[in-house]
């Protein structure tokens, strides 16, 4: 079986003890993969880059399975 799996690099700039304790009693990020949703609020202001796939920081990487499944 094939090793299905995609990589992206996400960098933060650097947060404060205030930031980060509004995001975690505001936002309850610690149900998410890495702690953070990239689609709310510590996404708007922390994300500085993204190198790879958006949907793979969001969970699945659609255009992965996609190309996966295309070719069987």
């Amino acid at each position: 079986m094939r090793n299905l799996h995609d990589e992206t690099e996400v960098t933060f700039r650097e947060l404060s003890g205030e930031e980060i304790d509004y995001y975690v009693e505001k936002f309850k990020p610690l149900d998410k993969a890495g702690a953070y949703g990239a689609q709310e609020f510590m996404g708007y202001i922390a994300i500085e880059k993204l190198e790879g796939s958006y949907f793979n920081v969001m969970g699945l990487p659609v255009h992965r399975v996609f190309e996966e499944l295309s070719n069987w």
